[in-house]
C-alpha cells in the first residue's frame, strides 16, 4: 500500500522540474533579445519622444522645460517645402527601383539553379562594402574630372565636362544604386513562390504574356513589391550621406535637416521632434504594408 501511495510523487516532481527548466530555458532565448531592444532601441527612443518636447538653451544645451513649439516649428513653409521634397524624391527613388529591379528578379528567380546562387550572390555583393565607400566611388566616375567626362571628352562626345554632380539626379543615383538590393531580394523570394501552374492556367484561357503578367504575376507577388518598397523608401528619407556628398549644398533633404539641427545648429529638441515625424511617417507605411499586403488571402489574381 505505501508503495502504490508514494509512487506518483515522482512524476509529479519531475513536471514541475520540467516546467521550471522550459521557463529558464525561454528566458535564457527571449532574455538578452529583450534586454538588447529595451536598452538600445526603446529607451533611446523614449528619449528622443521627451526630448522633443523641451527646448533648446541658450548656448545649445537642453532646457527641460514642457513644451510644442519644435513641432509647430514643422509647419513652416521651409520645412514643409523640405519634407515634401524629400517624400518625392525618396518616392522616385523607389519607383526607379521598382522599375529596374522587378525585370532583374524575375530573371533571377527564373535562371537555372546553377546560375541562380552566382546571381543572388552579385545582387549581395554590394552589401560586402561600406555604402560610405561605394558612394564615392560614384564621385570618382560622376565628379567634372571624373572617368565618365574624362572618357567623354577623349571619344569627342562633349566639348565640356558634364554637370553630374551636385544635383538631385546625382542623389537619385546614389540612392537607386544603395537601395537597389533591398528591393531587388523580397522580389526575388515572391516571384519564386509563384505557381507556375497559374500562368499555364493564364495561358490555356486565352491570356498573352502581357495580360498574364499584369492579371497573374503582379498581383501576386504584391507582397514581394510593398516589402520592398518600403526597404527603400525609409532608407531614402533617412540616408543624409548620400544627399550630402553628392547633392552638395544645393540638396536640403529631411534627413540633412535633422543631422544639421544635432550637430550644426544644436538644436536637439527640435533634431528630435523632426526625428518623430518621420518616426510617425515609417509606422504609417508599416502599417498600410500590414494592411494591404501581411495576408494571404489579398492575394487574388485579377
Amino acid at each position: 500500500m505505501n508503495n502504490s501511495h508514494s509512487g506518483p510523487a515522482v512524476p509529479s516532481e519531475t513536471a514541475g522540474e520540467t516546467a521550471v527548466d522550459r521557463r529558464r530555458h525561454i528566458l535564457t532565448m527571449v532574455g538578452p533579445g529583450t534586454f538588447w531592444m529595451v536598452c538600445f532601441v526603446a529607451l533611446p527612443l523614449l528619449l528622443v519622444v521627451l526630448v522633443s518636447f523641451m527646448q533648446r538653451g541658450l548656448y545649445g544645451g537642453i532646457e527641460y522645460q514642457f513644451t510644442l513649439d519644435n513641432y509647430s516649428r514643422i509647419f513652416n513653409p521651409m520645412y514643409i517645402k523640405i519634407l515634401w521634397n524629400s517624400l518625392v524624391l525618396s518616392f522616385i527613388t523607389t519607383l526607379l527601383c521598382l522599375i529596374l529591379g522587378y525585370p532583374f528578379a524575375y530573371f533571377v528567380a527564373k535562371a537555372p539553379k546553377r546560375w541562380r546562387n552566382i546571381l543572388l550572390l552579385l545582387v549581395i555583393l554590394p552589401f560586402w562594402t561600406n555604402s560610405l565607400v561605394r558612394t564615392y566611388a560614384w564621385i570618382m566616375l560622376l565628379r567634372t574630372e571624373g572617368f565618365i567626362n574624362t572618357i567623354l571628352l577623349k571619344i569627342g562626345l562633349v566639348s565640356q565636362p558634364l554637370a553630374m554632380m551636385y544635383n538631385e539626379t546625382a542623389i537619385l543615383i546614389g540612392l537607386v544604386y544603395v537601395l537597389f538590393p533591398f528591393m531587388v531580394l523580397p522580389l526575388i523570394t515572391s516571384i519564386e513562390k509563384l505557381d507556375p501552374a497559374l500562368l499555364e492556367a493564364a495561358g490555356d484561357l486565352g491570356a498573352n504574356p502581357v495580360r498574364a503578367f499584369f492579371g497573374v504575376t503582379l498581383p501576386l507577388t504584391k507582397a514581394g513589391i510593398m516589402a520592398g518598397s518600403i526597404l527603400v523608401f525609409i532608407p531614402a528619407l533617412g540616408y543624409f550621406f548620400i544627399p550630402e556628398l553628392m547633392g552638395g549644398s544645393k540638396a536640403m533633404l529631411i534627413s540633412n535637416l535633422v543631422k544639421n539641427q544635432f550637430l550644426t545648429a544644436r538644436d536637439w529638441p527640435f533634431g528630435s521632434a523632426i526625428s518623430i515625424i518621420l518616426m510617425a511617417i515609417t509606422l504609417i507605411l508599416i502599417y498600410l504594408y500590414f494592411r494591404n499586403a501581411g495576408s494571404k488571402d489579398k492575394l487574388e489574381v485579377f
